[in-house]
């Protein structure tokens, strides 16, 4: 195999765990949501143990990618390429811990029924997820316009969250002896837009993939 179709070849591979990686990542955060709703613990627990699998395969990516680099010192658009990838790879880690960090949140909670802002945090998950997966299909595409779509998304996650924050408060003067699920879901919130933000984030390496220029989409 010639080293330009072999470099293409691993290029491929990594590219696919990525995706893979991603989409346990995303799966995660729709379970760990899903057993907050339900009050499910044993599925918030599968989360909190599938984790370990989301890590693996981060680190072993992680490693392939550097070893891409070391052998065919790559330049211009591959280089960003493996660079792109090994960092989305440990933003979409990071969607995992968050998912996890929500099934604790879940287990620590039990079954006291939810207070009323869980409707904006539901709604920040379905953007949140929604902004991911598309994140990474832009990203594999190379779409750009796709990219620019996720940071116009992320205000509103944004201003839902600032609301869903405003009512826990709120709830918190009305019923203190509900502090604690207060505190709970506040947690939950902002793991929710902090998962948004890294959608944001991959839009973002998708701009410097094809540009070469780093750009803030939060702005």
């Amino acid at each position: 195999m010639a080293v330009r179709e072999k470099f293409e070849y691993e290029l491929h591979s990594a590219q696919e765990q990525l995706i893979t990686l991603s989409t346990m990542a995303i799966d995660a955060l729709d379970k760990s949501m899903d057993a907050l709703i339900a009050h499910d613990i044993d599925k918030a627990l599968q989360v909190i143990d599938n984790d370990a699998n989301i890590n693996r395969l981060e680190e072993e990516l992680n490693d392939q990618v550097i070893l891409m680099i070391a052998k065919q010192s790559p330049v211009a658009t591959d280089l960003r390429r493996l660079i792109v990838t090994i960092k989305v790879a440990s933003d979409m880690e990071r969607v995992g811990d968050y998912a996890v960090n929500i099934a604790k949140e879940t287990i620590r909670i039990g079954q006291q029924e939810l207070l009323e802002p869980i409707g904006k945090i539901g709604r920040m998950h379905e953007l949140a997820t929604s902004m991911l997966r598309q994140g990474i299909d832009a990203l594999i595409e190379e779409d750009v316009e796709k990219a620019k779509e996720i940071a116009e998304l992320d205000d509103e996650v944004d201003n839902l969250y600032g609301e869903a924050i405003r009512l826990l408060f709120q709830h918190s003067a009305r019923e203190p002896e509900k502090l604690s699920q207060v505190t709970q879901l506040a947690f939950v919130s902002r793991y929710m837009e902090r998962s948004a933000d890294y959608a944001t984030n991959i839009a973002e390496q998708l701009f410097y993939l094809v540009r070469g220029r780093h750009y803030d989409l939060n702005k």
